[in-house]
């Protein structure tokens, strides 16, 4: 799939807003009778927005049944699956809203966080609408905030995970790279899909070396997701998207063919 000319009628605060990974939003469960309880939290990659089939009593959280979390649970029949994850999410909207899903039954636990943070939505604005100067200025601040300010972030809510649920497995998932490189790519120059591959790089990194000092399990899905970048042809991320939120997150194949199978296999 080749990332589109991004359409001048929709404006830099639009694509912004739109592009957030998480907010804070109450539970949905479903009970079930086999595995442990399981409980997924995170931003709008362990959500689901882009994916479709959204669950409507998950408001602007847009939780997906075509989600990796709704996915596993279906597949798996925890004993409880309660699905917190919520479109825009920064590590304290998981601190504040998210938590209390947890407690020492929790079997299992699923997040991804850390990438709103770092200011995803404005980085890639400034990407898609700015020219490779101003694209790669925002990628370095990104960069020195993953860097410099994410670590102890991560760090609380990983903290704050092994305290209200002590015997949980918890599985860190981390994010895909955006682009194949070389070549002509519709959009983006090579020196911009370069550098934002370069700072997901960065920010998984951070992430899995966070997650291990935590003796949590991490999974990379770098290594499903290669070959269906944007730009590859066969994309399991959306380019620019209408919906607007749905821009540069996973579609259905990039959860059910990218990460649940890392999931299933770190679960």
């Amino acid at each position: 799939m080749k990332l589109s000319r991004f359409a001048g009628s929709v404006s830099a605060l639009a694509l912004t807003v739109a592009l957030a990974f998480g907010g804070a939003g109450a539970a949905h469960a479903a009970e079930h009778a086999s595995t442990p309880a399981y409980v997924a939290l995170g931003d709008s990659y362990a959500s689901g927005v882009g994916a479709g089939n959204y669950d409507s009593a998950s408001g602007a959280c847009k939780r997906s049944t075509k989600a990796y979390p709704a996915l596993w649970a279906a597949a798996h029949a925890p004993s409880r699956f309660t699905f917190v994850a919520c479109s825009g999410a920064r590590t304290g909207d998981v601190l504040s809203g998210q938590l209390a899903s947890l407690n020492s039954s929790t079997g299992l636990v699923s997040i991804s966080v850390g990438g709103n943070d770092a200011g995803f939505a404005d980085t890639m604005s400034s990407c898609v609408l700015g020219t490779d100067s101003s694209c790669l200025d925002r990628i370095a601040r990104a960069r020195a905030f993953i860097q410099d300010e994410l670590p102890a972030k991560l760090d609380s809510v990983y903290t704050a995970i092994s305290s209200r649920a002590p015997a949980a497995r918890v599985v860190v998932l981390g994010y895909p790279r955006f682009y194949k490189t070389g070549g002509v790519c519709i959009g983006l120059s090579d020196t911009k899909r370069k550098a934002i591959n370069a700072a997901a790089d960065q920010i998984d990194t951070v992430i899995a070396k966070r997650a291990a000092d935590h003796g949590f399990a991490y999974g990379d899905v770098n290594s499903t997701f290669a070959g269906h970048e944007l730009c590859s042809g066969s994309a399991w991320l959306n380019s620019v998207a209408f919906p607007v939120d749905e821009s540069y997150h996973p579609n259905a194949a990039g959860h059910s063919r990218g990460y649940l199978p890392v999931f299933t296999s770190a679960a």
